[in-house]
């Protein structure tokens, strides 16, 4: 269980030198609201913003928080990206603004900004909103220029001292021996050389990490030699495209008395093979990090062949090219600029942009079909992981393939909505369905998508309309998945609205309808498995719609105060999940078993079922979900006389709903259960030490709350 508060990236190479800079900074920091770090590209600001927010970290109680701007080629991807980033998964109809506004008005956090050059009006105008609204919050942003936003103080940032200072030596020393342990300057000249090198360099870190890279194919000596005679070269006009002027002219890019960094980025780009160059170019088109696969299946066609590839990486990764912290592959954004360069020096935009969008459909094909597999956590978590590649390849898609945009809006939907992604989950949805015509399955899952999205944000009559359509477009298309999935929607709209009956009824047709084995035509059976007292149908086999439409039965017979029905119902869909690797369904299983056991007077057992419940909802990372099993266990330790613990459990519980941007949500029957909880805790314990608690449990941070939740025991 994470415990720690907020998050920042890891730092998988040695830090070196900035004690000047880091003291600034850290008085910036203490002092100021807005502090923004800036400098050339390649000279370190990021690497130096993370030490200083981890030096800082223990004076803000909401902790410290990262958002990598980088990636993000449209400023309608801001938002979305600092609300993940500080852990808001907003459900409401609010403008986005206006919910990151509302969740940070009483944090006391860091902020951090990495990379805002591309993005600096947008990041601007959201900064003033944010720093008027919230009092304690504190912004540190990188970037190439100063936001210029009211009340911004500016760190500047220079390269490394290279005369009467070590630093530059030993920042190359370092790199040396980080790619070959055997390395050293230690033979006669190799310190003057690389001393030179540093100076030639000017002190630009990544300029020196990218010169020692080149150490494997050349001496210390050889390589000072190459290096100065590059640099005394004159630039023949004659030999760079319009474009490749522009670009050496662009002084916002590549300041002028730092252009020795773009002279080092083409001598690195020179010493790869003509294939490794070309795998730079064709990997700039992915947004987030990536692994040997994604690159295989993004980059591969040509000459660069699959094996080819991987080859190509490893080149990239020993000359510094690409990065790779042991799991994951990433270009840092100055190296990215250049190889996107080429690519458009190469022609090969658009087609690195069509194998990039069908290698992420593919994904989205592959996570759906995987949902109720023992992988669901994985693909839920590689769906929230690539959602800027998702974004990018759908935005593609829409402009130059419709047919397969609908299909992946579809596909990744509901993973959205559960990530917390429900404006993209909607907004992507209602384009997709507006593009052009759509028929079948495709159809089906897009008005899904709508629907489910409309009902987490409380938009019930939405939800209602768009139910209704997928019902009638489901029969039409004799598509049984499909009649599962309208029924779902609509039988939660009505659970929603207190019509409980009305949800049963209608689960319980369409899964004699569908049920598997049935002959065309033929009635349903007498009703095994529907309300689940009969037995366990289609086990591990069954589809995520049919999984989800038990649940409806469930929730229903509990509303309905069916419990000896609804018992065994709940227990027979958990195994089903169990049997399958299913998660997210289970976990409202075993929501269902804590809310009925409450209900028949068994509170011990009804807190394990809620522990399961957030254990699973946890490893899914749904904050909505966790809101809901928190309230249900706070209810199951009051019932046990342990007012101060369930006060404080119930206050973690409304710090998720604020994450979410509701009130208390859920089925009207929960209402009780909640004004129970807390008169059966005010009453253990009294008021004043209730309150004291609940406060307790507000304030906590997030994860820490839910792991103090998750220990078994009474005790405060």
């Amino acid at each position: 269980m994470m415990t720690q508060v907020g998050f920042l990236p890891d730092e998988t190479s040695s830090f070196v030198g900035r004690r000047a800079e880091l003291a600034r900074l850290d008085t910036a920091l203490a002092t100021r609201r807005m502090t923004t770090l800036i400098g050339p590209g390649g000279v370190g600001k990021t690497r130096l913003a993370v030490r200083a927010a981890r030096a800082a970290a223990d004076r803000y109680p909401d902790g410290a928080w990262w958002a990598d701007l980088s990636p993000l080629y449209d400023d309608a991807l801001l938002l979305p990206t600092v609300s993940d980033a500080v852990g808001l998964a907003d459900h409401t109809l609010r403008m986005p603004v206006e919910a990151l506004c509302e969740w940070l008005s009483d944090k006391r956090l860091l902020l951090v900004l990495d990379s805002a050059e591309h993005l600096r009006g947008p990041c601007s105008h959201l900064l003033a909103e944010l720093i008027t609204t919230s009092p304690g919050l504190t912004v540190l942003v990188t970037s190439r220029q100063p936001l210029a936003t009211r009340g911004e103080h500016v760190v500047r940032i220079q390269p490394l001292p290279v005369d009467g200072a070590p630093d530059a030596l030993r920042l190359f020393e370092d790199r040396l021996r980080a790619a070959d342990p055997h390395a050293d300057l230690e033979a006669p000249g190799d310190r003057a050389a690389a001393a030179d090198i540093c100076r030639r360099l000017e002190g630009i870190p990544l300029a020196i990490e990218l010169a020692a890279a080149g150490i494997g194919r050349h001496t210390v000596a050889q390589l000072a030699t190459r290096i100065g005679t590059r640099f005394d070269a004159p630039v023949d006009a004659e030999d760079l495209t319009a474009s490749r002027l522009d670009l050496l002219a662009d002084d916002s890019l590549w300041p002028r008395r730092h252009r020795t960094l773009r002279t080092t980025i083409g001598w690195s780009h020179e010493l790869c093979t003509p294939l490794e160059r070309l795998l730079w170019a064709r990997l700039t088109v992915l947004r987030t990090d990536f692994d040997e696969a994604s690159a295989r299946e993004v980059c591969t066609g040509g000459p660069l062949t699959p094996d080819a590839v991987d080859r190509a990486l490893q080149g990239l990764v020993a000359q510094s090219v690409v990065q790779w912290d042991g799991t994951r592959y990433r270009m840092l954004d100055t190296l990215r600029e250049y190889g996107r360069m080429w690519l458009t020096e190469l022609g090969e935009e658009r087609a690195a942009a069509d194998r990039h969008a069908r290698s992420f459909l593919g994904l989205a094909r592959r996570a759906h079909d995987g949902w109720t597999g023992p992988d669901q956590i994985s693909w839920y978590h590689r769906i929230s992981d690539t959602h800027l590649d998702l974004c990018a390849a759908l935005d593609h898609l829409l402009a130059h393939d419709v047919t397969a945009a609908q299909e992946m809006a579809g596909r990744v939907g509901f993973f959205w909505a559960c990530c917390g992604h429900l404006s993209e989950a909607r907004g992507y949805a209602q384009r997709a369905l507006e593009a052009g015509p759509v028929e079948g399955t495709h159809r089906t899952r897009l008005q899904w998508v709508l629907g489910v999205a409309a009902l987490l944000q409380g938009d019930f009559a939405t939800a209602e309309k768009y139910g209704a359509l997928c019902t009638a477009t489901a029969l039409y298309d004799r598509d049984d998945d499909g009649m599962l999935g309208a029924t779902y929607l609509s039988g939660l709209t009505q659970l929603m609205t207190g019509e409980p009956a009305a949800a049963l009824e209608a689960a319980e047709r369409v899964l004699r309808m569908t049920e598997p084995g049935r002959a065309e035509g033929e009635p349903g059976s007498s009703g095994e498995g529907v309300s689940g007292a009969s037995g366990e149908p289609g086990g591990s086999g069954e589809s995520a719609h049919r999984l989800r439409c038990r649940l409806i039965t469930v929730f229903a017979l509990t509303a309905l105060g069916r419990l000896t029905e609804s018992l065994p119902a709940a227990t027979a869909l958990r195994r089903s999940c169990e049997r399958g690797g299913e998660y997210w369904t289970r976990s409202y299983a075993d929501y269902q078993l804590a809310l009925i056991a409450l209900l028949q007077g068994r509170p011990e057992d009804s807190a394990a079922h809620a522990r399961d419940m957030l254990e699973g909802k946890h490893r899914l990372r749904d904050s909505f979900g966790i809101a809901l099993g928190l309230d249900i266990l706070a209810a199951a330790i009051a019932a046990q006389g342990a007012g101060a613990r369930a006060a404080r459990v119930y206050g973690t519980g409304h710090a998720y709903w604020r994450m979410v941007g509701h009130p208390q949500r859920g089925t009207p029957e929960l209402g009780a259960v909640r004004e129970n909880c807390e008169l059966q805790a005010r009453a253990a314990v009294g008021d004043e030490a209730y309150q004291r608690a609940f406060e307790r449990g507000q304030a906590d941070n997030a994860e820490v709350g839910l792991a103090a939740a998750l220990q078994s025991g009474l005790q405060p």
